[in-house]
């Protein structure tokens, strides 16, 4: 791992204190760019997850169950109908949102969440129709991370594309950790499917042969992963990148390949809540170490690459929220390799779900709380 390198931004109590117009006027300043935080609504429920429309609009999920929009300026009154019924309890409920790469011809979009069915609930992957003033239409489950089960923690869940217009989507192990590495089950793995849910026949584990009795899942892409909150394709590779949470300690930052083993919960930088230790090791042959982890824990969630010119010396970087941290990371590389990273918004805006690039070129940010806000960083 390289010697680490951070940038700790200076935190302003004062723009805690002051009004949202007030606020948007305040500079903040980072390492490679000046700011401003500007408010655009405090009027959301636990947001999850955005999506930006080919106009602009922005889609904006609420765990409780109801999807938003954020148009011309102002978030609408009455939430959009359709929306498959979720589980909604603990960290489950509505989660990520994506659109089709073909959206503007097909108007079809994607939701994540944690639906209901018989022994328990599981991350649900939907497909379904935008339709302008009628909502969502033919929304079907086309993807669940099975067996289900009860309890209401570790659902993942993000949503992304790659350039081939395969789908990517992350399942947590439901705080079951040997789910995790086993190849039958759903729990604790990222998947890749077609765009209608089936399976694309390069998938690693197609065709496999049983091991000791076991017939892995072909929907299986990489497994070992824990509770991933965030994915992005890299701009410039097509590489699929990923954040997830570890225990106490321990989350990780990694860099996805076909067929891996990602290590939970046999090779951990992280320990248990009660302090006990969950493995002795911290890397093993034949499983992958992370690009980045941190030790204590930051929680991140949400990870968005940085491509526009409105930050020119943020280009390149990679962002997340780290919801324990109440601060936004930005993350430098060389390549697949961690350089350094600098930490903005420190306990400014709390609880950073999520993170995301507008069509603007500009930083867009919910943050998971009852009166949660949508925020816009702007160049100052």
């Amino acid at each position: 791992m390289p010697r680490r390198r951070d940038f700790l931004t200076t935190t302003a109590a004062a723009l805690l204190a002051a009004p949202a117009v007030a606020r948007a006027q305040m500079v903040l300043r980072s390492a490679k760019a000046s700011y401003r935080v500007v408010t655009l609504t405090q009027d959301l429920e636990q947001p999850w997850g955005m999506a930006f429309l080919p106009d602009g609009r922005l889609l904006i999920t609420e765990r409780p169950g109801r999807l938003r929009m954020f148009a011309n300026g102002r978030l609408e009154r009455a939430p959009i109908g359709g929306v498959p019924r979720v589980v909604a309890s603990g960290q489950g409920g509505l989660l990520d949102i994506c659109l089709h790469p073909r959206f503007a011809e097909n108007r079809t979009l994607y939701l994540s969440y944690s639906g209901p069915g018989e022994g328990g609930s599981a991350t649900v992957l939907a497909r379904a129709e935008f339709r302008d003033g009628g909502g969502l239409r033919n929304a079907q489950p086309i993807f669940e991370a099975l067996p289900r089960t009860s309890g209401g923690l570790h659902f993942g869940s993000r949503i992304v594309f790659d350039r081939a217009g395969l789908i990517y989507v992350t399942a947590g192990e439901r705080y079951q950790m040997q789910r995790a590495q086993r190849l039958d089950d759903l729990g604790g793995k990222v998947v890749r499917l077609r765009d209608d849910g089936s399976v694309p026949a390069d998938n690693p584990f197609v065709g496999r042969a049983p091991v000791n009795g076991v017939t892995a899942r072909p929907e299986i892409f990489s497994y070992g992963h824990r509770n991933p909150q965030g994915m992005a394709m890299h701009p410039a590779t097509g590489r699929i990148w990923l954040v997830e949470h570890g225990p106490r300690g321990g989350d990780e930052l990694n860099v996805l390949k076909a067929g891996a083993n990602y290590g939970w919960p046999l090779a951990t930088h992280g320990i248990d809540y009660s302090g006990a230790a969950i493995s002795p090791s911290k890397s093993l042959p034949g499983m992958e170490d992370p690009v980045r982890f941190w030790v204590p824990s930051i929680s991140p969630s949400g990870l968005a690459f940085y491509t526009g010119d409105r930050f020119p010396g943020w280009k390149g970087s990679l962002f997340t929220g780290a919801l324990s941290n109440n601060a936004l990371f930005r993350i430098e590389l060389d390549g697949e390799r961690y350089v350094g990273e600098e930490r903005l918004l420190v306990d400014l805006l709390p609880y950073i779900r999520d993170v995301r690039q507008g069509p603007d070129g500009l930083i867009y940010l919910v943050t998971h709380t009852d009166s949660g806000g949508l925020y816009r960083l702007e160049p100052a």
